[in-house]
């Protein structure tokens, strides 16, 4: 990667977004003060609404409120201003559905996810289900399960919703909601949703779909993704009753020097998956469809890496060093390029206080798979199983979660180039990424049938997510950086910009 590739790469940038400036049109001003007035006094019921929303939990993997939840976000929906907003059968957790028809020209799709993680870790400054404001260093923040990951944004969104409403201003565009309660858990079920013919006729009209997502950064900046790696979520189980060898039952620890241990069995298994200290996959033909990235995609990393230092990414992951102790650079693009083998939870026998000597009949080993394109989830499922089999483990269960694809979308989409004009309207310093580390089921809707634009977007700023004190920031002391009230402006605005280029 050169200085003329780059330089190349900017100008094609520059050139694209100018194309699509000059199609945009500008907010209206008189219709935008009057969507202020009322994000400003509608402020306390919008606090209100994501903590109350925060208050009831749905957690796909303990089966936790799970019609409770859905019937919430069907209500949530429907206080905004939705119609026809009904529960939608997916051989799981129900999604919810409902469309909004301002009589715009232009129809976009909304992703949310009504589920939160799990949220019995120890480490929480206040109880999680208890949403509290605190000081954080970027001013008053919320604090609990959910704020950030994801009903903070999500109830902001809904917060410019209303706020069209009380202000008497009609919607710029259409909008199509479909909410689903398993994104923790992989999205197993998300695609049958798409069975329903209404669902699926009234996402074919929409011109993009995007997911509320606070993304802005230390510094105000942010970054567009064009991306996610797909994901597989799995338990690899070991067990005397499906072993020919060790024991049906724990028994005493005295007995390994004659009986053969399933918890050995299951970390000889895992051993076999990684090499490198678990850095790299060893799965027979996992890299068959690995895809590398472009030159054009190098030239979007190195303009993400010149927005932050190494020791402030560090300091914000509460990391010392990298894999290999690779530069920040490096380090980024394997986060963005390379798939990943993740032991997220091992557990196997007596876990209580002190010790117990036994010999336990049973281990199990929580993963998750990340995975690029052109790598697709059900290929790799089939090559785990070969690769196992292949050494002898046909007696380790595979007990799958989730999965899904990888996702991708054009950076000369409407979509995209929206995004880009709203942010160069605002001032705010933004890059484009190939993808994101992390996984959502984007390829719902960038795959077939649909074949959208997607990706996460909007202002705003919080972390911690799947961890203990997560949090969203409700009142910035940075102007660069979005609270509740410019966030919630942010999408108002932001749909006026998809109305004209999207």
């Amino acid at each position: 990667m050169d200085r003329r590739t780059l330089i190349k790469g900017a100008i094609a940038s520059a050139a694209t977004l100018s194309s699509a400036a000059a199609l945009a049109s500008a907010p209206p001003a008189n219709k935008l003060k009057a969507i202020r007035r009322a994000v400003d006094a509608d402020f306390e019921h919008s606090l209100t609404r994501i903590k109350d929303w925060m208050r009831l939990p749905t957690v796909a993997a303990e089966k936790l409120n799970v019609e409770q939840g859905a019937d919430y976000m069907a209500k949530l929906a429907a206080d905004a201003g939705f119609t026809r907003v009904r529960k939608v059968a997916t051989g799981g957790n129900p999604a919810v559905f409902g469309v909004l028809d301002a009589g715009a020209k232009r129809t976009i799709g909304l992703y949310f996810m009504y589920d939160v993680k799990q949220y019995d870790e120890p480490g929480w400054s206040s109880p999680p289900l208890e949403p509290v404001m605190f000081d954080h260093p970027m001013g008053r923040a919320l604090r609990g399960r959910g704020a950030c990951n994801h009903k903070g944004p999500e109830g902001t969104f809904l917060a410019a919703i209303h706020a069209f409403r009380s202000a008497g201003v009609p919607l710029p565009v259409n909008l199509v909601l479909l909410a689903e309660g398993e994104e923790e858990i992989g999205s197993p079920n998300l695609k049958n949703a798409l069975k329903d013919a209404e669902v699926l006729a009234e996402l074919q009209r929409t011109d993009a779909v995007f997911m509320p997502t606070g993304l802005q950064g230390l510094k105000g900046e942010l970054a567009i993704s064009l991306g996610a790696k797909g994901m597989i979520e799995l338990e690899l189980i070991a067990s005397g009753e499906r072993w020919d060898r060790g024991s049906v039952n724990d028994i005493h620890s005295g007995m390994k020097a004659a009986v053969d241990s399933p918890v050995w069995r299951l970390v000889e298994a895992l051993s076999t998956l990684v090499k490198d200290g678990g850095n790299t996959p060893a799965i027979d033909g996992w890299f068959e469809h690995y895809r590398p990235l472009t030159d054009r995609q190098r030239v979007m990393l190195a303009k993400l890496n010149g927005t932050s230092t190494d020791a402030e990414v560090k300091a914000s992951l509460g990391v010392k060093k990298w894999i290999d102790d690779l530069p920040l650079a490096e380090a980024m693009e394997r986060m963005t390029s390379e798939p990943t083998v993740n032991i997220e939870g091992l557990v196997a026998g007596y876990t209580g206080p002190g010790g117990k000597t036994i010999l336990p009949t049973r281990a199990t080993a929580k993963l998750d798979f990340r995975i690029v394109p052109d790598m697709k989830a059900a290929d790799c499922l089939a090559k785990l199983r070969a690769h196992l089999s292949k050494r002898g483990f046909d007696d380790i269960e595979i007990k799958v979660i989730g999965n899904y694809d990888p996702t991708e979308t054009s950076e000369r989409s409407g979509l995209v180039l929206a995004e880009q004009e709203f942010l160069r309207r605002r001032g705010i310093e933004h890059t484009i990424t190939p993808r994101i580390a992390g996984s959502y089921p984007g390829y719902i809707y960038t795959g077939e049938p649909l074949r959208k634009p997607f990706n996460q977007f909007g202002l705003g700023f919080g972390g911690k997510a799947h961890a203990p004190d997560e949090f969203y920031l409700i009142e910035s002391n940075n102007p660069r950086i979005a609270g509740l009230r410019e966030a919630t402006m942010g999408y108002a605005e932001f749909l006026y910009t998809l109305a004209s280029i999207a």
